[in-house]
């Protein structure tokens, strides 16, 4: 859907997935401040939005999704993957229960195909599912309670009535500020930094979105056998991009070693009103730590943000970014 704010003066349309948002209002960089400062929203009404209600929807979901359900506390927001029998990510969730039902804000997209799944999975269960994105939207921005997750640089995402509109004084930031601030914080984004072969280890899912010792669920074999017995093939890095170069990587460009041999792939980038150009991408777990690469031919320094050591019983220690608040 759409958002109205693309008819704003100086608005500019981002690319694909958020084609239907803003990717800056004409002053990416200040937008990036003020949304730091809460004083700015970011419109992010593609995102998809599901509703699952009946009395059997938390137990039910905890048997499909990564994350312990059973039980979750009104309000308290959590995130949650479905996997595929194989292991590999099919959907990334972001979930709230508010006491009669789960709330869940996925990518651009994929609610339609979320929904036709988890109705197909009902049964005789007490659930109700229902794609409800055309009369909800996702909005981040200063914290506003009601069904809201803590989100990059002391924000709050939260989804709203679309008939409530836009929140009054706050100038609107585009998707580039958000975007910008998530990947400094290290955090990857479903459908960008993975592709159709990514499994939760290899971008730190685990420690966001998984539950490790909970009973059987899509996928949990894998997760299971990762954790346990080996290591998983590739590994979510953030580069430092080189700040003479007058251009990003793009999604998909490939990531080298000196020499050009391929051992990976750039997720997203972006321009930090701080850190200048950067990016995460998907590599081998064998390349050094220490490994000088190119991104989309573009001059990059890593930063370790999966270990090349997760699993096989290795203690997960993601090193991101700590958030700014206030």
């Amino acid at each position: 859907m759409e958002s109205p704010l693309l008819q704003s003066p100086g608005a500019v349309a981002a690319d694909a997935p958020d084609q239907e948002v803003a990717a800056h209002y004409g002053e990416p960089s200040q937008e990036q401040r003020a949304l730091e400062r809460g004083t700015a929203f970011v419109d992010r009404g593609n995102r998809g939005v599901v509703r699952i209600s009946g009395p059997d929807r938390l137990s039910w979901l905890h048997s499909l999704l990564s994350q312990h359900l059973d039980g979750l506390k009104p309000f308290e927001p959590t995130e949650a993957l479905l996997l595929s029998p194989q292991g590999h990510i099919e959907h990334h969730l972001f979930l709230i229960d508010d006491g009669e039902a789960v709330w869940a804000h996925v990518e651009p997209g994929g609610a339609p195909a979320l929904a036709e799944f988890l109705d197909r999975m009902r049964f005789m269960l007490r659930v109700e599912v229902a794609d409800v994105s055309e009369e909800y939207a996702v909005i981040t921005g200063p914290e506003g309670g009601g069904l809201a997750w803590p989100d990059v640089a002391g924000t709050f995402t939260r989804i709203v009535p679309r008939s409530d509109g836009f929140p009054d004084g706050l100038r609107p930031a585009g998707i580039w500020a958000y975007e910008a601030l998530r990947i400094a914080e290290r955090r990857p984004r479903f459908g960008l930094d993975t592709d159709h072969r990514t499994i939760p280890h290899e971008v730190g899912y685990v420690e966001t979105a998984v539950h490790l010792n909970k009973g059987c669920y899509r996928g949990q074999e894998t997760v299971a056998r990762v954790h346990n017995l080996g290591r998983p093939p590739r590994r979510l890095v953030f580069l430092h991009l080189d700040g003479s170069v007058d251009r990003l990587p793009a999604h998909g460009d490939p990531v080298e070693v000196p020499g050009g041999r391929t051992i990976g792939f750039v997720g997203s980038a972006a321009r930090h009103h701080e850190l200048g150009p950067i990016a995460l991408a998907l590599v081998k777990r064998n390349v050094p730590v220490d490994a000088e690469l190119l991104a989309g031919g573009v001059a990059a320094a890593q930063e370790v943000v999966v270990s090349p050591d997760t699993g096989a019983n290795a203690q997960i220690d993601l090193r991101r970014r700590p958030a700014k608040h206030g």
